[in-house]
């Protein structure tokens, strides 16, 4: 299941044409957008994404302890040191030094499983790991932003929109995607929905882009200047994760398919599913909204560089 072959292809013309729509029409128009429009398509989105997880069969999802192991240890113990390096080494305005911890600290569980496929990975493996992975980051991202910021962390948290975001935004949209799951175990409407549902993620997030673009466009284009520091840490974790995972892939002993799985598992991460917290945060740290949304893009650019690079690092035999 998932978006049509040409979507997938295309997605980051896609994304970056919708950005640069919204901050168009958003600077053309001075438009105010309420912010339930921006929230309806982001929880529709994430809905659609989790619907395409085996939420229903989290205990029995994954067969390959070795694969999942792996797979935690190098995106929970070894990737966070590696982004607390790079923002480290780096000057970064605290807004946007907390936009980089919060969309590089979380894997993705969406179109990691899509690039593993093109990459010659392991699709099952990535799909079954998927549950597992989003469970430990939502457990793990606050204890490691609290870690990582300190003082500052604790100075801005609020823990009502916060939980407001996490309610609406994730809870809901899991638990609904997971009785969905169970329904379309018994019928087969059920099952017709999930399936028109696996068109949906591409779209409902060129959407989200536009919106938040068109909303958030005098900032955006500021926010957007002196942008170079960051999109330097993204290449250069896109790099340093390719190397860490496949070390470590080696180290246990992976098969070449589960190996680079991992590599694009360690390489993808989670923007939209850490942006309605970007969203929540209080007035002042905007920027980290535009660090959110500017990592996807380029991330998807690297993508196309993985495709090519990494069946080139972990050939067969």
């Amino acid at each position: 299941m998932g978006s049509p072959p040409w979507i997938e292809r295309h997605q980051v013309w896609l994304y970056l044409l919708a950005v640069g729509a919204g901050v168009g029409v958003g600077a053309a128009s001075g438009v105010s957008i309420p912010e339930p429009l921006i929230l309806a398509p982001l929880a529709l989105l994430l809905y659609a994404t989790f619907v395409q997880l085996p939420l229903a069969h989290l205990t029995t999802a994954v067969t390959d302890a070795r694969y999942l192991t792996a797979s935690l240890l190098t995106n929970f113990g070894v990737i966070p040191v590696v982004v607390w390096a790079l923002a480290a080494l780096t000057t970064l305005d605290p807004a946007v030094r907390l936009g980089v911890y919060l969309v590089l600290l979380v894997p993705c569980t969406d179109w990691f499983i899509v690039f593993s496929h093109l990459g010659r990975g392991d699709t099952g493996l990535a799909t079954a790991s998927t549950p597992t992975i989003l469970l430990a980051q939502f457990v793990l991202l606050p204890l490691y932003l609290w870690t990582f910021m300190g003082e500052t962390f604790a100075e801005i948290f609020e823990a009502r929109p916060l939980v407001r975001a996490f309610v609406l935004l994730i809870l809901v949209p899991l638990v609904a995607a997971a009785t969905t799951q169970r329904i379309a175990e018994r019928r087969a409407r059920a099952r017709q929905w999930v399936e028109l549902l696996g068109w949906a993620p591409v779209p409902c997030l060129a959407l989200v882009l536009f919106l938040i673009a068109a909303a958030q466009a005098p900032d955006l284009v500021g926010h957007l200047r002196g942008m170079e520091r960051v999109i330097t840490i993204f290449v250069a974790y896109l790099v340093l994760a390719a190397a860490v995972s496949a070390g470590m892939a080696r180290l246990l002993r992976l098969g070449p398919r589960a190996a680079r799985t991992l590599v694009f598992s360690a390489g993808t991460r989670n923007s939209f599913v850490v942006l309605p917290f970007a969203l929540a945060l209080p007035s002042g740290w905007e920027p980290a909204v535009t660090v959110v949304v500017l990592q996807p893009l380029v991330e998807l650019l690297g993508m196309l560089a993985y495709l090519r690079w990494v069946p080139r690092l972990i050939p067969d035999g």
